[in-house]
C-alpha cells in the first residue's frame, strides 16, 4: 500500500471520489479535492484532504467519515456533499441508465428528502461479552460499527435505539451476526429479527419477556415467527389502513411513497381496470381502487394476505382482487393483459425483464414503471419502447438519502393506433 497525493475529478456510481485518471476510487472525497490517499489495487483510503471541494460540507452525523475508530459506519456515503451537487448527481445516475439505454427521455429533478424520514432501517447486530453490538455494517465489509444516533432514521426510531440494543442482546444466542428490521408504525415499532441461529422455548420465553417492557415496540417477530404482538402494527397506504407481514416490504420513506402513489394514480386515472405487478401489500394497489378495479398479483402470501384482508375492510374502495404468482417464474402473459387498461409495476431490483415482454405485446395504453434501480429499469423502459410504448417522464425520487440509491417513477403510454 502506497501513499498518493490525487485529484479527485468526478464521482463513482457507488458515491466514490474517482482520481484523474479514472482507476483510484477514494470513498468520502469529491469533486475538487486534492487528497493524500493510501492506495492498494484501485482502492485508496483516505489520509487527509489537502484542498477540499468547493461542495464540501461538514457531515451532519458524527458516525459518518473515514475514522476507523469513530465513524464509518457505512450506512451513507454522500453526506460530506453540498446539497446542490449532490442532488445533481443523483438525478445524472437516472439520466446516465437512460443514455446507456439509447433512451432520450426528459428526466425531472430530483424529488428531495429530509432527513430524519427513513421509516424501516434494518440493522446489524452480534452477540459480545457485554451485550449485543448494534449498528450498521461498515462500507465493503463485515464489520459492525455501532452506533448511538442515525440522521436518516424517524426520531421514533432513534429514540428507541437503546430499547433495540437490549432486544438485540435477548436475542442473540447465537455468535453469528444477525439482522433486526425496524419500522416505524401505527402504533409502535415492529421488529423483525433474521438470524442465523435458532432459539430454544427459554430463549422464545425471555425475549418476549424482554419486549414486553419495551414500550415503544408493538411486535416482535424472529424468522418469520411472531413472538409478541401488543398491537398489530399498521400503515396507511392512500386513506386505508394496512397490517404488513413481519419485515414486510414497504417504501422507505412516507412522503416519497406518497409521491410515487400520486404520480402513478394520476397517470392511471382514466382506466377502468388496473393490474399492480408486484403489489407487496398495496402501496399502489389500495390507491388505485379509489380509482378503478384493481387486480394485484404477488408472490409473497403474507403480503397479499394483508392487502386482502385491508381491502375488505376498507369503505368506498371499488373491487380489488388478488392471485399469488411469481412473475419471474410465471409472468403475465399478453393474453391475460386483454381486460386491463392501466397497468403497474414496481419489481425488485433485478428489474422485470420477461415480465417487461410481455407487457410490450400488449394493447394497455398507459403503464407506470417503478423501479428503485436505475439500470435495469432502464432495460425494462428499451423493451417496452421497441414495443411501440413512448416515455411521458421519468422522476427520480430521493427516498435513499445520502446513499447511491434512487427510486424511479417512469410513466408510458401506448400511442392510439
Amino acid at each position: 500500500m502506497s501513499a498518493q497525493k490525487l485529484d479527485i475529478t468526478r464521482l463513482g456510481g457507488q458515491g466514490d471520489g474517482i482520481a484523474e485518471g479514472g482507476q483510484i476510487f477514494v470513498p468520502f472525497t469529491l469533486p475538487g479535492d486534492v487528497v493524500n490517499a493510501a492506495v492498494e489495487k484501485g482502492r485508496g483510503t483516505l489520509m487527509a484532504v489537502l484542498t477540499p471541494s468547493p461542495d464540501r460540507v461538514t457531515p451532519p452525523c458524527p458516525h459518518f467519515g473515514p475514522d476507523l475508530e469513530q465513524a464509518g459506519c457505512g450506512g451513507c456515503a454522500l453526506q460530506h456533499m453540498a446539497d446542490a451537487p449532490y442532488r445533481a448527481w443523483k438525478r445524472e445516475l437516472v439520466v446516465s441508465a437512460l443514455e446507456g439505454r439509447g433512451i432520450t427521455a426528459e428526466v425531472a429533478p430530483l424529488v428531495a428528502c429530509a432527513p430524519h424520514s427513513r421509516r424501516r432501517v434494518v440493522f446489524a447486530a452480534k452477540r459480545t461479552d457485554r451485550g449485543a453490538l448494534l449498528g450498521f455494517y461498515r462500507a465493503g465489509s463485515h464489520q459492525i460499527v455501532a452506533i448511538d444516533t442515525c440522521v436518516i432514521a424517524t426520531p421514533r426510531i432513534v429514540e428507541a435505539l437503546p430499547s433495540i440494543r437490549r432486544l438485540a442482546t435477548a436475542a442473540a444466542v447465537g455468535r453469528e451476526a444477525f439482522h433486526l428490521s425496524v419500522l416505524d408504525a401505527v402504533p409502535g415499532l415492529d421488529i423483525a429479527v433474521e438470524a442465523p441461529f435458532k432459539l430454544s422455548e427459554p430463549d422464545r420465553l425471555r425475549i418476549i419477556s424482554a419486549t414486553r417492557t419495551e414500550a415503544p415496540v408493538a411486535r416482535l417477530s424472529f424468522n418469520g415467527e411472531i413472538l409478541i404482538e401488543k398491537q398489530p402494527p399498521q400503515l396507511t397506504f392512500g386513506s386505508v389502513l394496512v397490517s404488513p407481514p413481519p419485515g414486510g416490504f414497504v417504501q422507505a420513506t412516507a412522503e416519497a411513497e406518497a409521491v410515487m402513489g400520486e404520480l402513478v394514480s394520476d397517470h392511471l386515472r382514466k382506466a377502468k381496470r388496473v393490474i399492480d405487478l408486484f403489489s407487496g401489500s398495496g402501496t399502489f394497489t389500495l390507491r388505485l381502487a379509489t380509482q378503478s378495479h384493481v387486480h394485484a398479483v404477488e408472490a409473497d402470501g403474507p403480503s397479499l394476505a394483508a392487502l386482502d384482508k385491508a381491502a375488505r375492510r376498507a369503505q368506498g374502495l371499488k373491487p380489488v382482487s388478488v392471485e399469488k404468482r411469481d412473475l419471474f417464474r410465471r409472468p403475465m402473459m399478453t393474453a391475460e393483459l386483454k381486460a386491463y387498461q392501466g397497468l403497474v409495476f414496481d419489481p425488485p431490483r433485478a428489474g422485470a425483464e420477461v415480465q417487461a415482454q410481455d407487457i410490450a405485446r400488449s394493447a394497455i395504453p398507459r403503464v407506470a414503471a417503478v423501479s428503485c434501480n436505475p439500470v435495469t429499469l432502464a432495460r425494462d423502459l428499451e423493451i417496452l419502447i421497441a414495443g411501440g410504448y413512448r416515455v411521458l417522464s421519468v422522476t427520480p425520487i430521493d427516498q435513499f438519502l445520502w446513499t447511491s440509491h434512487v427510486e424511479v417513477v417512469a410513466l408510458l403510454e401506448r400511442p392510439k393506433r
